[in-house]
């Protein structure tokens, strides 16, 4: 499914026309009004940068719509995310531009309903971008059924079936040569109507350097994040050899599985530190 085409909303913002006449309704005419819009549910959280901001926005009889906002980024940031993309982009524009080449290459994004930047001289002054709510839930708030019924007696068709489904989808979003580098399943929502769709892009970029330590740290995300209670260690191994389209490990996919898993407890050792749950160790 690609992006809808953005028509010019006013000054410095770009919105989908299908959405003008709600966004004039909440009040949403004009890049200063973005700025300056309270009406919403905020959900900042303690480890957000203070430059950023999100919101939830209710709409009435339409999905709800997620607001963030960028005001004056650190030159930092901004230079890392030009190096990324080879050209001057703002931080709404990180989010926005992977939605497009990844739809190309099946991997959903939440539908992009408005964004706009606002130019200093040569640096970001502000920027934000609005998209449309998900109907459905990560899969780290809820696993479908079929990986949470550890019934000897049912089938195991579905489960497989699954892990399949979501190795196929890791697999193209990585053969298009992107990585995300915060693939938690946090990250990755199972939609009502039962699509995969890939949130929170603003890391997502295509290295033209480093790829396999970028695919490594994809994969370890994915692999810490997986509950240890109903992902198993012959899940897991199914799941990589169908990601990597093989039926036996090799042994380099011997090396890698072993990096992944050491990784993955480095990770885990500074989230006991710091008082977190451990997905994969539970």
């Amino acid at each position: 499914m690609n992006q809808p085409t953005l028509t010019e909303f006013a000054e410095d913002f770009w919105a989908a026309p299908d959405w003008h006449e709600s966004l004039r309704q909440l009040g949403l005419t004009t890049f200063d009004a973005v700025f300056s819009f309270r009406a919403g549910q905020s959900l900042t959280k303690p480890n957000l940068s203070a430059f950023r901001s999100r919101d939830r926005i209710p709409v009435p009889g339409r999905k709800a719509l997620y607001l963030k906002r960028y005001c004056r980024p650190p030159l930092r940031h901004q230079i890392a995310g030009w190096l990324q993309w080879g050209r001057r982009v703002s931080c709404a524009d990180l989010d926005r531009l992977p939605a497009e080449p990844l739809a190309q290459i099946g991997i959903q994004t939440p539908k992009i309903v408005a964004y706009g930047t606002r130019w200093g001289r040569l640096f970001e002054k502000q920027s934000f971008i609005i998209t449309e709510e998900i109907s459905g839930s990560s899969l780290e708030k809820h696993l479908p059924d079929c990986l949470t019924d550890l019934n000897p007696a049912h089938n195991p068709a579905p489960r497989r079936q699954f892990l399949n489904r979501l190795a196929d989808w890791v697999a193209a979003f990585h053969s298009g040569n992107f990585c995300h580098r915060d693939l938690y399943l946090s990250h990755i929502f199972l939609t009502e109507d039962d699509r995969l769709v890939l949130i929170d892009l603003h890391r997502t970029f295509r290295p033209r350097l480093f790829r396999h330590r970028w695919r490594l740290k994809d994969l370890t995300q994915l692999y810490y994040s997986a509950p240890g209670q109903w992902i198993s260690r012959t899940d897991r191994l199914r799941f990589y050899l169908r990601y990597v389209g093989r039926s036996k490990l090799t042994a380099a996919d011997r090396r890698l599985v072993r990096k992944i898993k050491r990784k993955a407890w480095r990770i885990a050792d500074r989230d006991i530190r710091r008082g977190r749950p451990v997905p994969f160790a539970q």
